[in-house]
């Protein structure tokens, strides 16, 4: 495998101008590109959407049907622990102070997920190398999904656009066994520099924070609420189904969509375009008028602005929305916005449905 490089220069103009838009507005405003206080707010309201309806099940023990809206919305707070708190604090943009990043990143622990693991896939293999076949795995060798043109088709996949959602809702349980399998995959593209190898130290962590997540979310309600495997199991699904389906959902409307391209490195690991460039063509953002939404999942509705500035901080995407999209206009650049959550999701489920009864798109 090699190292991706992206050739082409002439293009690198386009990012130059934007980065000097975007720069210019930081400057003038004296906004700092951080969250800051928003997203300490923003942390405490997810956290607590978390960890407050378990408390109540633990502490309150209350019946089966209160009990199920309860796990809903732990799963919503575990979703918006990831796309709101956990996201920006591992991009290092959820404050100027390394150790809150540190620790504001270290809520993917209480989901079971791995913080060295989600800085390999998604800081640096999916969002240097979006949609490459083979490099970025959100796109790659998904059990029973072809997500891009570049892996083999089979029969089943003609029918993924009405199973694949089922699979999203296991995103977050797959971090179970997921995080362990990467050890091999990660040791193995270090050879070609691409990322590092594990440590002692990460690996400690990793089978620390596994433990600790086991005796967290396993033998403490077992053990104090007295229910039995299969009880324990049910709420465990719910949970992480609701977690799971949203956050693959809105991360998969951003670049399983028309307009988006699926790019090959050449024999050589070559690009033909430039970085900034394969961002814009391969990402889609999909704005809808709903605030709220856009707030609660982190922004990630602009996802062409967090690919082109992934060190600053989700509160500004709207802003520089507006220098991408008057660059983009500039230099005859599509500007691919499905304009809503509903629109961007028919766009997806279609190209489902394409990948999966064509060889070609």
């Amino acid at each position: 495998m090699h190292k991706v490089k992206f050739i082409n220069k002439s293009q690198q103009v386009f990012f130059t101008s934007l980065r000097s838009k975007v720069d210019g507005y930081f400057s003038e405003e004296k906004v700092s590109k951080n969250g800051g206080t928003s997203l300490i707010v923003k942390a405490l309201i997810m956290c607590s959407l978390y960890f407050i309806p378990y408390a109540v099940l633990l502490i309150v023990q209350p019946g089966v049907w209160p009990s199920v809206g309860l796990l809903v919305l732990m799963g919503l707070g575990m979703a918006g622990i990831g796309m709101g708190v956990m996201h920006d604090a591992v991009h290092g943009t959820f404050s100027d102070k390394n150790w809150i990043n540190t620790l504001a990143g270290s809520t993917l622990y209480f989901c079971g997920g791995n913080v060295y693991n989600w800085e390999v896939q998604h800081n640096t293999l999916h969002h240097t190398y979006t949609n490459i076949l083979h490099y970025d795995e959100d796109i790659t060798g998904k059990f029973l999904l072809r997500l891009n043109e570049g892996e083999k088709r089979k029969s089943h996949h003609r029918f993924q656009h009405i199973y694949a959602f089922f699979l999203y809702s296991l995103m977050t349980i797959s971090f179970l066994w997921k995080d362990f399998k990467e050890i091999g995959v990660f040791n193995k593209m270090s050879k070609s520099g691409i990322v590092k190898a594990f440590d002692f130290k990460k690996l400690s962590i990793l089978y620390i924070s596994k433990i600790s997540y086991v005796l967290f979310i396993c033998v403490l309600p077992i053990m104090v609420l007295g229910i039995s495997g299969w009880q324990w199991l049910a709420g465990f699904l719910i949970m992480h189904s609701i977690s799971g389906i949203i956050l693959s959902t809105v991360f998969q409307l951003a670049h399983v969509v028309e307009g988006a391209d699926q790019g090959l490195a050449d024999a050589e690991g070559n690009m033909e375009n430039a970085w900034a460039v394969h961002q814009l063509k391969t990402t889609a953002n999909f704005v809808g008028k709903s605030k709220l939404f856009s707030w609660y999942i982190g922004g990630l509705d602009f996802q062409i602005e967090h690919h082109l500035f992934p060190k600053i901080s989700h509160i500004h995407y709207k802003k520089i929305s507006e220098f991408v999209a008057e660059t983009a206009r500039e230099f005859n650049l599509e500007y691919n916005d499905k304009k809503g959550f509903l629109k961007a999701l028919n766009s997806h489920i279609f190209m489902l449905r394409r990948l999966g009864t064509v060889d070609a798109i």
